[in-house]
């Protein structure tokens, strides 16, 4: 509770109530601003590899050279992936979402496609052989199969952009990394601890959301309770299957 008490912002304390009271339109800034990036790396990440990962699927030797492409996007250090787009878009919140983007894609694209790669053949067979189209299939059958996958590689990709884009920080557009260097630079340590909780707290409460929105869309891997569910949906597809199933 002392270090809570009035001074504590001229003591220097590590945690320190005053900083957050008198700065908290600003951190409030910053995390929307992290946030921000996060949501729409991986958003625009996954709009980039879902169409991958059907090419590679319709053409499996695209796959090799789109896993290399992303992984040689992934080993560009952030530093120098900024210095390249610095001609084009600048010091701007685009250089910082692009190398974001560009660091999800090698994530997503392996996630996306083993989990399609996963499903059963025999399931596939059963599928067409029930009439069954590319896109029913993919939509029906493939993609709650590889559900599980699909998710993993959302929530590595999230965390990983969580934690990346405090290096946004290093052309003023870092969301919570902001106030990490800021501190840093100016030894303020409860801007740093502050910042740095956040950010934290932010990486576990979204892959703490990623496992309940797949406990949600996964109701069949849950014991007794998901086995009479997927029961009761096969029953159901073999009722109302095509042509009667």
């Amino acid at each position: 509770m002392a270090l809570l008490a009035d001074g504590c912002l001229e003591r220097n304390a590590w945690i320190c109530g005053d900083y957050v009271s008198s700065r908290l339109d600003e951190i409030m800034a910053a995390l929307r601003e992290h946030v921000g990036l996060t949501v729409s790396a991986v958003g625009y990440g996954t709009l980039i590899a879902a169409p991958l990962v059907l090419a590679a699927r319709r053409r499996p030797a695209l796959a090799a050279w789109i896993s290399a492409a992303t992984s040689a996007l992934y080993t560009v250090p952030s530093l120098a992936f900024f210095a390249i787009l610095l001609p084009f878009t600048g010091l701007s919140r685009t250089s910082v979402l692009i190398g974001l983007v560009a660091y999800t894609l090698v994530i997503l694209f392996r996630g996306f496609l083993t989990g399609l790669g996963s499903v059963p053949p025999e399931v596939r067979a059963a599928a067409v052989g029930m009439g069954y189209g590319p896109a029913r299939l993919l939509v029906t059958v493939e993609l709650p199969l590889a559900l599980p996958s699909i998710m993993a590689a959302l929530r590595v990709a999230t965390v990983s952009t969580i934690a990346l884009t405090t290096v946004g920080a290093t052309i003023g557009h870092g969301g919570l990394g902001d106030l990490i260097y800021d501190g840093l630079g100016s030894t303020f340590r409860a801007e740093v601890l502050t910042a740095s909780v956040l950010c934290v707290a932010l990486a576990v409460t979204a892959d703490l959301l990623f496992v309940a929105a797949q406990w949600l869309l996964t109701p069949w891997r849950h014991g007794a309770h998901g086995a009479h569910t997927a029961h009761g949906a096969h029953r159901t597809h073999r009722t109302h299957g095509p042509r009667g199933g």
